[in-house]
């Protein structure tokens, strides 16, 4: 059965549905029944933060919105800042009313855009590192940064989507996409059924997602004195699973000490022009070794090649 949601495509512009602070019980109650830019990267697996399954949980009512922690707490203090310089960087917008918007046909897609004109709409972020984050004025920007910024402009019918990045509290930088209808259509009729499965009661499938795990602990919080009998398939699973990780722990270890005795005394370890470790210290600890960001992934490669 098609939900009645997909491909529908509004010709009016957005509505808007209210003007609340951001975790406010006003503004989690306006989308309760949609799906915001923030949410639709983990409806599409590729948020870092919350997993299908987990915010299925949470728009179920069945685990509890999630709290704010620091990174969020300095991510919103910080948007007034990072704001005030993409607007001194574009002298001369024409700001529009800032609030919760929803096209007037689909009131699920929902819209907090932090600054938008007729023409664009910017979002400003934060991030320690630029994990994921090309050259400044590039369209290099992280998976789940890109479908949210294609969520909002689907809702307010803006051509152009712009980053607004601080870096490690010093680096700013933007970055700048084009919208695409049919990567719209897709992102979109992927949150419609996202709601179709939580209004039928599908669940979504266990994934290993952090999210994942603690949603699942959320919703058993007690011990009781029953035991449960697994099936042959989840049990041989999960200590084929134990069995490998206690594995690659010890190759990891190994590893690690054959790169600690290359180094020496060395701070850094390179190969092929990636920074692969480096070697810290806490206070006056001994050194240890820590793995380079960003490493590359060889497993395809070692794949391919074997």
């Amino acid at each position: 059965m098609t939900s009645d949601r997909i491909n529908i495509v509004t010709t009016a512009g957005p509505i808007l549905l209210g003007q609340h602070p951001p975790g406010s019980p006003e503004w989690h109650a306006l989308r309760a029944n949609g799906l915001g830019g923030s949410e639709i990267g983990a409806v599409l697996g590729l948020s870092p933060f919350e997993s299908r399954f987990s915010l299925w949980h949470r728009k179920a009512g069945q685990i509890a919105d999630v709290e704010q922690n620091a990174q969020m707490e300095w991510g919103t203090r910080l948007e007034a800042v990072i704001l005030a310089k993409y607007k001194e960087e574009h002298d001369g917008l024409r700001l529009k009313q800032p609030g919760t918007y929803a096209p007037a046909d689909r009131p699920w897609q929902i819209a907090n855009p932090d600054l938008w004109t007729a023409e664009r709409v910017a979002d400003a972020k934060t991030s320690r590192f630029g994990d994921g984050y090309g050259e400044d004025g590039t369209d290099q920007i992280p998976p789940h940064v890109r479908v949210q910024l294609v969520w909002y402009m689907d809702v307010l019918q803006v051509e152009r989507g712009d980053i607004a990045l601080l870096i490690g509290g010093s680096d700013y930088r933007e970055y700048s996409i084009q919208y695409d209808a049919s990567e719209a259509e897709f992102i979109r009729n992927e949150g419609a059924k996202f709601l179709d499965d939580i209004a039928r009661r599908a669940r979504p499938d266990i994934d290993g997602h952090s999210a994942t795990y603690d949603a699942v602990k959320e919703l058993h919080p007690d011990i009781v004195p029953d035991t449960v009998q697994l099936d042959n398939a989840t049990a041989r699973a999960y200590i084929a699973a134990r069995s490998a990780l206690k594995a690659a722990e010890e190759e990891a270890r190994r590893a690690t000490s054959t790169v600690a005795d290359l180094m020496g005394d060395a701070k850094t370890a390179e190969w092929d022009g990636t920074t692969i470790a480096r070697r810290q210290a806490r206070g006056d600890g001994l050194p240890y070794v820590v793995a380079g960001r960003n490493l590359p992934d060889i497993t395809n490669e070692e794949r391919r090649s074997a």
